[in-house]
């Protein structure tokens, strides 16, 4: 039994010590979703979780990629929170869809509110539209406390996979659902002259498939009228038995 008892209680204090590693890591200020569609519209949070049992949460500055600015923004409002939108002219004017962009945002800012010990809040921004020659879009963000304390989420992913000590909030971009049908390889497959190849493939299997399926099925019944016959002789041979 002391044995069984000290096994539980290196296995609990572990457990604790996991658990005390592995809580700051999931404290930062992060981004959700963490994906959006490259060259879409998204609704994001950032989720800013208090890390100060001392202290509140009361003023969260997120900066906005100025690299490759987004020409539409809107921000949820927050009960108990103001919101500054600031918007800045760009060192060069930057090509879209709805023409040239000469101003974007490059910071929104909340405060007056407070989020307390032990809480967290979501701060939900409408943004657009999102780059399609990049993978990913940084939103460095500084956090504020009570007493003062500025804590800066800035640093970029480290190249050896290891997180760093206090990560920017970070947008992945994923190829849009309609990509693929816009490659050369879908155009060329849906060109006329293509057409007759890509139907047969299409067709044939289907009909192996029904041919199988059809031999299976009149092997299984072939299999179960043997079977009712084998019955029924051995019924007929015991009733012909002659009783001792």
């Amino acid at each position: 039994m002391s044995f069984v008892r000290r096994a539980a209680t290196v296995l609990a204090a572990t457990t604790a010590l996991t658990a005390g590693l592995a809580l700051p890591a999931l404290a930062h200020v992060t981004i959700q979703p963490g994906t959006a569609e490259q060259g879409g519209f998204t609704k994001v949070a950032f989720r800013v979780p208090n890390e100060r049992d001392n202290a509140s949460t009361t003023k969260i500055e997120v900066s906005f990629p100025a690299d490759h600015p987004l020409a539409f923004v809107s921000v949820k409002p927050v009960p108990g929170w103001k919101v500054k939108v600031t918007e800045g002219k760009l060192p060069a004017p930057v090509k879209t869809e709805y023409g040239d962009l000469e101003e974007a945002v490059t910071k929104v800012v909340w405060e007056g509110g407070k989020i307390n010990p032990g809480e967290f809040q979501e701060f939900e921004v409408s943004m657009g539209q999102l780059p399609k020659d990049v993978d990913s879009l940084m939103f460095p963000t500084k956090q504020t406390y009570s007493g003062g304390e500025v804590v800066d989420w800035s640093e970029a992913p480290k190249t050896d996979g290891t997180e760093p000590e206090h990560p920017a909030p970070l947008l992945k971009l994923v190829p849009a659902a309609g990509d693929g049908g816009s490659s050369p390889g879908a155009s060329a497959s849906a060109s006329p002259s293509a057409a007759p190849a890509a139907a047969a493939p299409s067709v044939t299997p289907m009909a192996a498939a029904s041919t199988s399926d059809g031999t299976a099925r009149l092997l299984g019944g072939a299999g179960l009228a043997v079977g009712v016959i084998g019955v029924v002789i051995g019924a007929l041979g015991l009733r012909r038995r002659p009783s001792a």
